[in-house]
């Protein structure tokens, strides 16, 4: 055998190893094909520059349906979970990717989440009073998700005797198994589905109480849109504010958590950002960049495509690694190294292109205001088992299950 042949890469997304630490087995990805044909029936594009223009590229779209009855069978858009995230508009292509985002992008401009920033900061600032005479919390649970969920659930128009059992149904780790290429066993989808259809049970009465109440609130919007006909449907409504809930949470919970990890694991950018807190927001671009909240996201070849040197055909499906392009050589220096004073610094962690995440200000701002008002107002704040914590079983969203902390 030649000395100089690359081993095949190892690509198990669900391995405890792959888990705890999924950095060197992007960097084996880059180094043996950068557009790999794995044998999981689809290609792993592991370089910056291939996957921002495959998110742009108008040739590469969703293909749900087909991608799911790949994996489950033909029967898959049976299971309702499945069936239910065929509307996302997320899963979709142009021109109903198109409709549905028009119905709720104005919820989320520059202008109208700029105004939300002193709600942001009063509900942190409760969080930690409520928390603060106990000395000890879990991050993820106890802080990281108050935040996000709250302002979800305002944006939403949910009543705030109905928000304590989204609390609970957010701290579910096994929850992104649904998003992951990898197929869930038979017990995994059924709880799916059980998860799905008591969310759309629930959306579905909160619909029925923004039509009699109307509210201040993107619900009653949407409510108010599907009764103007031909914008949506009930299947749509239902589905659509189901994945807002969850897009609107999960980034930022695990934002908060995976920086709040690296910051206590590379000391000197930790007091850095003490010493200077102005560089707030360019350290949250760093931390979305070094252990991004989402790793990856999917497109199929429409046509025949050449990506590279690499010729991707019609109906191929590709798996846009967002954290190893986060961690690309090409693009950034000592990429593997923390450094909240990094410049010019552009991660894939929001997707691009027309499915670009419609909260990531959102998102942003939630992260700054969160960690900032953390490190200023808990300046005695230690980490727990900060080498090994427990990760989320999960590829697609990287989180961790829980993050303890003293002060």
């Amino acid at each position: 055998m030649d000395d100089t042949t690359v081993a095949a890469p190892v690509f198990n997304p669900l391995s405890p190893e792959f888990i705890r630490d999924p950095y060197p087995y992007y960097r084996q990805l880059r180094d043996h094909d950068p557009l790999w044909p794995s044998p999981f029936g689809y290609r792993l594009a592991s370089r910056h520059a291939d996957i921002a223009a495959i998110l742009r590229d108008r040739r590469f779209g969703k293909s749900y349906a087909t991608r799911m009855q790949k994996r489950y069978g033909e029967h898959a858009m049976e299971e309702p979970a499945l069936r239910t995230m065929r509307v996302w508009m997320l899963n979709l292509d142009p021109p109903d990717h198109t409709r549905l985002r028009g119905l709720v992008v104005k919820a989320f401009t520059a202008r109208r989440v700029e105004e939300m920033r002193p709600r942001i900061e009063a509900i942190v600032d409760a969080t930690i009073d409520r928390i603060e005479p106990r000395g000890t919390m879990d991050v993820i649970g106890d802080f990281a998700l108050r935040l996000p969920v709250t302002v979800i659930c305002d944006m939403l128009g949910i009543p705030d005797e109905d928000r304590e059992r989204f609390f609970d149904r957010s701290r579910d780790v096994d929850g992104g198994r649904l998003l992951d290429p990898v197929p869930m066993t038979r017990a995994e989808l059924d709880a799916a589905n059980e998860r799905s259809e008591s969310a759309m049970d629930y959306f579905r009465h909160l619909f029925a109480l923004r039509r009699a109440e109307p509210g201040d609130d993107l619900t009653t919007q949407l409510v108010y849109a599907e009764e103007q006909g031909q914008k949506l449907s009930e299947e749509e409504l239902v589905a659509n504010i189901n994945l807002l809930f969850g897009a609107g949470h999960e980034t930022t919970v695990n934002l908060i958590g995976n920086g709040l990890l690296a910051l206590y694991r590379n000391r000197d950018q930790l007091e850095l950002l003490r010493q200077r807190p102005e560089l707030g927001p360019n350290a949250i671009e760093e931390l979305l960049r070094y252990d991004s909240s989402v790793q990856l996201t999917g497109r199929t070849a429409h046509q025949d495509v050449v990506v590279g040197s690499v010729e991707i055909k019609a109906g191929e499906g590709v798996l846009c690694l967002l954290g190893a392009g986060n961690r690309d050589p090409a693009v950034y220096d000592q990429p593997e190294r923390l450094d909240i004073t990094r410049t010019k610094i552009e991660p894939l962690s929001f997707g691009g292109g027309i499915h670009h995440c419609l909260g990531a200000q959102l998102a942003r701002i939630e992260g700054d205001i969160a960690i900032a008002t953390l490190l200023r107002r808990l300046p005695g704040l230690t980490l727990e088992n900060i080498e090994e914590p427990e990760w989320r079983p999960t590829f697609v969203l990287r989180g961790l299950t829980q993050l303890v902390a003293h002060w």
